[in-house]
């Protein structure tokens, strides 16, 4: 297995808020149903969506940043053990598929009023 490409974001958690306030329909778009809800059913709170969406830039950018990407072909999601994971679906799964990627490692983080994600992808 060899690294095809490392992306890291960052994102203010307050800014992120704004942004949703501002624009309702905007988590809709960045986001698949489940990312928004904890496993009670419960909506997630904003630093861990801003977690998520830096994750989602930072699958961008270990893609190499190509255009055309759909936010919700990359899912954040949580396995029992608490570890995050990444799914990938449509361009996202296309473009990983061209670069010869077979896995994903994920890590967020949330601290002080930033989000951040690094995410790394395997081939």
């Amino acid at each position: 297995m060899s690294i095809i490409g490392v992306g890291i974001d960052v994102a203010e958690i307050e800014r992120f808020a704004a942004s949703l306030s501002r624009t309702p329909a905007l988590a809709e778009r960045l986001f698949l149903h489940q990312e928004l809800l904890l496993p009670n059913g419960e909506r997630r709170g904003i630093a861990s969506l801003a977690a998520r969406f830096a994750a989602k830039e930072a699958v961008a950018k270990a893609l190499g940043a190509p255009g055309g990407l759909h936010w919700t072909d990359a899912e954040v999601y949580v396995e029992d053990s608490g570890q995050p994971r990444l799914r990938v679906t449509g361009t996202v799964a296309a473009r990983a598929a061209e670069l010869g990627v077979r896995s994903w490692h994920v890590s967020l983080s949330h601290d002080a009023g930033v989000a951040s994600a690094v995410v790394v992808a395997e081939g």
